[in-house]
């Protein structure tokens, strides 16, 4: 009798479920415990993504030939443009929907702040260099052995990628259950996710429900760009939506993406490229999250909300969102800055805003993930090679 093995998403589902109610009932040393695992496991894929890019990114450059150079820059316009239109189409949605459902004063700031767990141990495994940084490296490295002809070079990095694809494999992936169980514990415990019951629900549903039209209207587009069933494209980008929607990690779902992109008949060297790229530069479901999100709390504390306070926050914030840490609430926290010195958010509207975003992470990178394979159907239309595999 072979034995069945459990998916990932049910295992997140229990996870979220157990921490949860683990979190009503655990005194306080264990929470500080998972709090300590927790930290660890945050900061070790911290330091996964800059290497993941840089074994998926140069390999593929490098089998691309000499037009990289092209395809890069198409790769990063579109998918800034795909991220600032969803910030645009999430304001224009939200500014509209979410005064039909929500007042100013529904949900105090004050209500977010809750006592810090500190973990037992805080330890610091800083990356070998952040993610822009390994954007760049991989281009140079990539081009460079092309024009030089370094086949050992190639081959280097190419088990280089193996072995990071590897650890995500057997070390991330099994682990991220843990980790988004010990989250929710702790947010259980301190009572935050009590806060996001009623108002807070709408604000995520909102987001959830604009993020899936505009996945619907990116596989639309591409689909008439490139040729394909849209309807078809979607069945097939199905595995990567949950598995982002339950690791809450955009660059973490490189792997299953790059499987479910190739099945769209995208060519291999486009898609090795494509979809490691736009795993770091690509965040349009984040996008919306974020702005949802915080056009929902500007309405609640009775902010002034004018289209050009969220334009420059949104023009700036496809930038910064590349920093992210590829973690859950990556995007979030390399947007703070934004929140406070664009939106003029405060201490206790940032701590509110993190909550309501916090209790349900995995649309965003859910959303971006199945984007990333919507840009990859485009650029295969433009650069790929003919591939007899049409759906």
């Amino acid at each position: 009798m072979k034995k069945r093995k459990i998916g990932l998403f049910p295992k997140v589902v229990c996870a979220i479920i157990v921490g949860s109610l683990l979190g009503l009932v655990a005194p306080e040393f264990l929470v500080r415990l998972f709090k300590t695992f927790n930290g660890i496991f945050a900061q070790l894929l911290k330091f996964i993504v800059p290497l993941l890019v840089l074994g998926l990114v140069s390999p593929s450059i490098m089998r691309l030939g000499k037009g990289a150079g092209k395809i890069l820059v198409t790769v990063v316009g579109l998918s800034y443009l795909s991220t600032v239109c969803a910030g645009f189409f999430a304001f224009g949605c939200a500014s509209w929907l979410l005064p039909h459902y929500l007042s100013v004063g529904e949900i105090s700031p004050t209500s977010a702040q809750a006592a810090e767990v500190l973990p037992y141990v805080s330890l610091k495994i800083p990356p070998v260099c952040d993610i822009l940084t390994a954007l760049c490296l991989s281009f140079m490295i990539g081009v460079g052995a092309i024009f030089t002809g370094g086949t050992a070079m190639r081959k280097a990095f190419d088990e280089f990628g193996d072995i990071v694809k590897l650890t995500i494999e057997r070390v991330i992936i099994p682990l991220l259950p843990w980790y988004i169980c010990t989250m929710m514990c702790e947010m259980s415990f301190r009572g935050q996710l009590a806060i996001v019951v009623g108002s807070g629900v709408k604000v995520i549903l909102t987001g959830v429900c604009l993020s899936i039209v505009y996945l619907v209207l990116q596989y639309v587009v591409a689909g008439i760009v490139a040729g394909k069933n849209p309807l078809r494209c979607l069945w097939k980008i199905v595995p990567a939506y949950l598995t982002g929607f339950s690791i809450c990690s955009s660059s973490a779902v490189i792997p299953v993406t790059l499987e479910c992109t190739q099945k769209m008949g995208v060519n291999k060297e486009i898609a090795d490229f494509t979809v490691p790229l736009c795993g770091t530069v690509h965040m349009c479901g984040s996008t919306i999250k974020l702005v949802t999100t915080s056009v929902a709390v500007m309405f609640m504390s009775g902010m002034d909300i004018h289209f050009a306070l969220i334009a420059n926050f949104v023009l700036l914030q496809a930038i910064s969102a590349v920093a992210a840490p590829g973690v859950m609430g990556g995007v979030l926290m390399a947007s703070v800055g934004l929140l406070e010195s664009v939106l003029g958010f405060s201490a206790e509207q940032s701590a509110l805003m993190m909550t309501i975003y916090l209790a349900l992470d995995g649309y965003g990178p859910a959303c971006n993930v199945s984007g990333d394979a919507a840009i990859t159907l485009i650029v295969d239309r433009l650069f790929g090679r003919k591939n007899n595999n049409a759906l």
